[in-house]
């Protein structure tokens, strides 16, 4: 029985000896080779290669400039209460102006940017800075544009358009801007 033990044992030893070895890694450390061929050979090369000829479309003049959306909707501006985002009627008559200037340029789009002033936390303005955008997007596209045409962003407190702390200051900053894209 003695040698019944000692035959599993060394069955054992030699079982867990070929276990071990076939985990063993057989990396030598040798580090892959990397292509020789650099992205950029060196400055003179990408200066003395020709250049394609690159043709831009003009820039849109008249009437499809933010300066004619601005004249035709009074500065592409409405103003909103402390904490709101609903839309006074004079903010609704400037976005009849901004909807028929929009509806008679049907190739412009536009991004609504929602503003507020500098009281709140940051993630506040934010939020409260997009529902404005939105409400902006909102009235335009219930008055007949197409809701693809227009983009909203919200900058927060982040793009005060006049510094300084009062009301006066902070009402200018509480706004909703339409921008030509």
């Amino acid at each position: 029985m003695l040698e019944k033990i000692n035959g599993a044992k060394y069955w054992a030893l030699i079982g867990a000896a070929l276990l071990l070895s076939a985990c063993a890694n057989s990396n030598t450390g040798a580090v892959p080779e990397t292509p020789t061929d650099p992205v950029v050979d060196t400055q003179e090369d990408v200066i003395s290669q020709p250049t394609e000829d690159v043709t831009t479309e003009p820039m849109m003049e008249d009437p499809d400039t933010q300066s004619s959306l601005d004249a035709a909707a009074d500065a592409a501006l409405v103003y909103f209460g402390y904490d709101r985002y609903d839309l006074s009627s004079d903010a609704r008559s400037g976005l009849q102006a901004q909807a028929s200037w929009l509806q008679a340029h049907s190739s412009v789009k536009v991004t609504v940017e929602g503003h507020c002033d500098e009281r709140g936390t940051r993630e506040y303005n934010l939020a409260l800075g997009d529902r404005r955008a939105n409400s902006v997007k909102n009235y335009l596209v219930a008055l007949g544009v197409d809701p693809s045409r227009i983009h909203t962003v919200s900058y927060g407190k982040e793009r005060p358009v006049v510094t300084g702390t009062g009301e006066s200051s902070w009402s200018m900053n509480r706004r909703g801007y339409t921008r030509v894209n």
